[in-house]
Formats: structure tokens, C-alpha cells, sequence
């Protein structure tokens, strides 16, 4: 289990997270949602240890943890970013299996093994071979999700993940969340959408911008 409690984090004289507890009970999907301001994506960027907060504390399964100084052969979330951020000189399969290999100092086989099993999982297995610019928008957001995941995070987070997407693929996205929930894994997705989060979450948290 995820928690959160008494979270501030200011720029300058901007409050963007104010006083916020928050509890994410292991398996669930927990969405923020809101318009562009109102402090989602640094929510996931603290959690991330991309950003320090300036008060409050981060628990997991009741232990405190500072986002930025946990190692990351522990790291506790995985987040996949709006722009996916995948290495465009590396293949699918080298794309996921750089960090494990790099960090957690796993072997090559035990790094592919991992890698095949989850391209399976998210259905992108006949594509190790290829590149980023190669695949479509979908196909990137897996192979982001895939990346993640193969650090072996407790909690997975999504910045915007159906923004750039026609409905289509919103509905496949929709039904991959859905089945890493039905596999066990914790999320967070931020979004916009409220129709969106409301089908896939179990809890929602509205922001507003301050």
C-alpha cells in the first residue's frame, strides 16, 4: 500500500499541492484528474523522485521512503511519460532491457527473458526487433509501459495516457490498464478525462489549479 500524507510542494509563491493524504491500497488504479494547472503531473514527478517535495511524507506498506534518495534497485514507481521518452537508436527489445541490465545489474538472458515475457503480456512481442520511429503511437505507449514495468516498480503511473489517441486506441489503453489490474499492479494515471478515469479507476482525486 501507497501513502501519502500532509504533501506541499510551492514554486515560489504558488501552492501547487497543498496538505494532500492520499492512500493507494495495493492492485487498485487511483486517477487524478483536472485541467492543466493543477498540480497532476507534479504529483507524479515527486512520486517519481523527479522533484523534492517541501513537506510530508511517503509511506509504502507503512514504511517511510524519500522518492529521490530510493535506490533504484527499489524503485517504488515506474512512471510512463506523455512523450514516452524511449532511446530512438535502440530496438524494442534493447529499449527495455537497457535499465535492467544497466541498474539492477541483471544478466542478458535474465534481462530478455523479462523482456519477451512482458512485449507478450502487451502484446508488442513481434516487435523486439524493431525501432521507435517504426511503430505507431500505441505500439510506443507499450513499449513505454514495457520499459517501466521491467524495473519491477510497486506502483505504475501514467502521465496523460490516452492525450495524443483516437478512440480506438483510447479503448485499447483503457483495456491494458485494466488487465495490469487484473494481474495485481497498482497504477496512477493522471489524466484530463473524466469520463476516461471514472471507467477505470476505483478512486478518483479532482484537482483544481490554485
Amino acid at each position: 500500500m501507497l501513502e501519502l500524507k500532509n504533501i506541499n510542494k510551492a514554486f515560489g509563491e504558488k501552492k501547487v499541492i497543498q496538505n494532500l493524504d492520499l492512500t493507494i491500497p495495493d492492485g487498485t488504479i487511483l486517477a487524478i484528474v483536472g485541467p492543466s494547472g493543477g498540480g497532476k503531473t507534479t504529483l507524479l514527478r515527486t512520486l517519481a523522485g523527479l522533484e523534492t517535495v517541501d513537506s510530508g511524507t511517503f509511506l509504502l506498506d507503512g514504511k517511510a521512503f524519500d522518492p529521490t534518495n530510493t535506490k533504484e534497485q527499489e524503485q517504488v514507481v515506474g512512471v510512463v511519460f506523455q512523450d514516452f521518452q524511449l532511446f530512438p537508436h535502440l530496438s524494442v527489445l534493447e529499449n527495455i532491457t537497457l535499465a535492467p541490465k544497466m541498474v539492477l545489474k541483471e544478466s542478458v538472458q535474465v534481462a530478455e527473458e523479462k523482456a519477451k515475457k512482458l512485449a507478450g503480456q502487451l502484446d508488442i512481442e513481434s516487435l523486439l526487433n524493431q525501432y521507435p520511429y517504426q511503430l505507431s503511437g500505441g505500439q510506443k505507449q507499450r513499449l513505454a509501459i514495457a520499459r517501466a514495468m521491467a524495473m519491477d516498480p510497486k506502483v505504475l503511473a501514467y502521465d496523460e495516457p490516452t492525450s495524443a489517441l483516437d478512440p480506438a486506441l483510447r479503448q485499447q489503453v483503457e483495456q491494458l490498464i485494466l488487465n495490469l489490474k487484473a494481474q495485481g499492479v497498482t497504477q496512477i494515471v493522471v489524466t484530463h478525462d473524466l469520463t476516461f478515469a471514472e471507467t477505470i479507476a476505483n478512486q478518483l482525486l479532482k484537482v483544481e489549479p490554485k
